[in-house]
């Protein structure tokens, strides 16, 4: 079960990689008041996850079991940051997908970075990351392990 949330993990990490290599080109970082996406969420929710995920390749190296808790601690608040940005994200969207008149339509250049969200890498990483969440814990609380 740690190889699956480890290839979980990796799996959300690509998309939520897309997220924020598509957030930084569209001028998040750069524009800091025009996304909704505070840049210390952003980067707190990556630093993390990644640093959850390091945790985790080193459990599953040396099978300390204070590993994996460490791993799901850290995946906690990673999950609380994401879950925020989600929040945040869904008025952007439907902004986006709702028709709008052309003269209260804001110019491209206005829309904020995380309009460029493909939807399907949103839930992809949603979903990936929820399964990694529960595999972790099952893992840490050793579960099918014999």
């Amino acid at each position: 079960m740690g190889i699956a949330a480890l290839i979980l993990w990796l799996l959300t990490a690509v998309g939520g990689f897309v997220m924020l290599g598509t957030w930084v080109a569209k001028g998040g970082a750069r524009q800091p008041r025009s996304t909704h996406l505070p840049p210390p969420v952003l980067f707190g929710h990556f630093l993390l996850a990644v640093t959850g995920l390091i945790v985790w390749i080193v459990y599953l190296a040396t099978d300390k079991d204070a590993l994996a808790w460490v791993a799901f601690a850290l995946l906690v608040p990673v999950a609380l940051l994401g879950f925020t940005m989600l929040i945040r994200w869904i008025p952007v969207y439907r902004a986006h997908a709702a028709p709008a008149s052309t003269a209260a339509a804001p110019a491209a250049h206005d829309d904020p970075a995380e309009r460029h969200f493909p939807i399907a890498i949103v839930a992809g990483h949603g979903v990936f990351a929820v399964t990694t969440v529960g595999l972790v814990l099952l893992t840490a609380l050793g579960v099918g392990q014999s």
